[in-house]
């Protein structure tokens, strides 16, 4: 069976009770949690200003009040990044919180991944690189039972138990390959169970789905299941909507390895068993990511309410009235856009009403803050029939930026802080290697021809989206090898942007992934300067996969 790594927590902020859920619900050697993300960071480094000695998740702190005792006597290894930006400072709490409930625990931590004393220019806030799992696999070694870290790539909380329990060592590309693409899976929690998942009506109790586990060999060849009797289900499809998550092309270049997402292969092995194989690892680049966050300045919005008849002529109203009373000191990024939520002959108010939206952002908080919620306010009797808005308008609130930067690995000093306080330099990887595009794969055998309808493109693929940095990435797959000889050919880069058309003045690249039976869309620059800054009425992408599966285009009758 390997090591059993489970994981409890996708975000900050997510199902509190996962953890003791977790650890009650069956055999585990480590138990994961990824609490970071690029918001988070912000969120965090905020934080900090204010308290110095804060910096972390403090939700991770108190989970562990009531389950620090039981997963020591279990045996469970706790792992986490939720020392965020102050690791050292967690794993003092964590100590403390030992002694204090009667629960002495090893405690190692990670650090060397913030590098902001490098100087990133003005206005940075943190300045983060995304360390693999070597620091993990040394505190473990050295006996830890808890490990924090700070900001280690996702998927390395997983690959870092595994090398400890397996003993690998720094070139089992192959194995850490697979331990990676197990982390990938098991990151986002329930996600890999029938959360978010387009398919989710299949899905038993999709109301509350439990958490993913994963069994990993000495080989890396892994088991992705989670407890028995939890809601949720764990399939071919809902694996590899995860594995769409957030990615890009064949080769997923990480710290410690670069996986080829084009030789992994998903074997349904019964009720919520899906085996993972094949996975091909290569030496990983001599870079690292580093993540930086700044505050971009300040941002203000306002949703005006459009009810009934004239949707259209009242928006050019509101928005000229506006326009005008902005002019004088116009905001640097101003952004109108019209949902037209409304249908005719209503027989609800709220269904017979559209939202204009008006979003503002600048550098003084004046110009985005009090000018635009003034000006707002005063239309309140003169301007159009109906006039009322979503929600008292604000002062607006400081928004965050986030930029990817990449330095050399050898200059980012990784290093693993042991229960008894050594402090062990992470060696870098033993090889390195640049990373190229993968030649594309031959397509397969088109479909014959055949009659067809108008159906929605959900009605035969899934499709899952998300963030990295400014740029979205929307991941499709068919369900049959039917449905992959159509949808290869079918959904091309021109076809996906007519279906989309806000990506029409982005690039857009295409993936081939012919084994996931997938293909894997990066649209650059969608998101703005990141999710924080709240670019888009979406702003992490993750419905816009659900909306390129309503766009209807001619389906096959024989795949409907």
């Amino acid at each position: 069976m390997g090591v059993r790594v489970g994981n409890a927590s996708g975000f900050y902020g997510d199902r509190f009770t996962a953890l003791r859920e977790m650890l009650d619900g069956g055999p585990l050697d480590a138990l994961t949690g990824d609490y970071l993300a690029e918001l988070t960071l912000l969120i965090l480094g905020r934080d900090r200003l204010k308290d110095p000695s804060g910096g972390y998740a403090r939700t991770y702190l108190r989970q562990l009040e009531d389950t620090l005792g039981l997963a020591r006597d279990r045996g469970v290894r706790l792992v986490a990044n939720a020392g965020g930006l102050n690791p050292a400072g967690l794993a003092g709490a964590v100590r403390e919180l030992g002694e204090r409930t009667g629960v002495p625990v090893r405690v190692g931590y990670v650090e060397g991944d913030d590098v902001l004393a490098r100087g990133w220019g003005e206005g940075v806030l943190t300045a983060n690189a995304y360390l693999g799992g070597g620091g993990i696999t040394a505190c473990l070694r050295a006996g830890a039972d808890v490990v924090v870290t700070g900001r280690v790539t996702d998927a390395a909380l997983v690959s870092g138990c595994a090398a400890w329990y397996h003993g690998w060592s720094g070139d089992d590309f192959d194995a850490l390959a697979g331990a990676v693409v197990a982390g990938h899976v098991l990151e986002c929690g329930t996600q890999a169970t029938g959360g978010n998942y387009a398919f989710w009506q299949e899905v038993p109790r999709p109301e509350r789905p439990g958490f993913p586990l994963a069994e990993i060999a000495a080989d890396g060849t892994c088991v992705i299941t989670k407890h028995p009797g939890t809601g949720g289900a764990v399939t071919a499809g809902t694996v590899t909507a995860q594995l769409l998550y957030e990615t890009a092309g064949a080769r997923y270049a990480g710290p410690d390895v670069t996986a080829r997402l084009d030789t992994v292969r998903l074997t349904d092995e019964g009720r919520d068993r899906v085996r993972v194989t094949g996975v091909r690892g290569e030496a990983p680049p001599g870079t690292l990511k580093v993540g930086l966050t700044r505050l971009g300045g300040h941002r203000n919005e306002v949703v005006f309410v459009l009810t009934g008849l004239d949707v259209e002529a009242k928006a050019e109203l509101v928005r000229a009235q506006m326009e005008a009373a902005l002019a004088p000191r116009r905001p640097g990024h101003v952004r109108w856009s019209l949902a037209r939520t409304d249908r005719a002959d209503a027989g609800v108010q709220e269904e017979a009403s559209a939202l204009l939206r008006l979003v503002v952002r600048d550098r003084d908080p004046d110009v985005a803050g009090r000018a635009v919620s003034g000006a707002a306010v005063e239309l309140a009797l003169a301007s159009y029939p109906g006039f009322h808005v979503s929600a008292p308008p604000g002062k607006g609130a400081p928004y965050g930026v986030f930029e990817a930067a990449y330095v050399p690995a050898s200059e980012v000093p990784h290093t693993a802080v042991l229960p008894g306080g050594a402090r062990v330099r992470v060696a870098p990887p033993p090889a390195t290697r640049e990373l190229a595009d993968v030649p594309g794969p031959p397509l397969p055998e088109p479909l014959p021809p055949g009659p067809a309808r108008r159906a929605p493109l959900g009605a035969v693929a899934g499709a899952r989206s998300g963030d990295k940095g400014g740029s979205a990435n929307v991941g499709v797959w068919a369900r049959s090898e039917d449905g992959w000889r159509w949808l290869a050919h079918k959904l091309t880069v021109e076809r996906f942007r007519a279906l989309l058309p806000e990506t029409r003045r982005h690039a857009v690249t295409r993936h081939v992934l012919p084994n996931l039976r997938a293909l894997n869309f990066t649209v650059d620059g969608l998101l703005g300067e990141g999710v924080a800054s709240q670019a888009r009425f979406d702003p992490q992408a993750k419905a816009v996969g659900e909306w390129l599966r309503s766009r209807h285009l001619d389906v096959p009758e024989v795949l409907l």
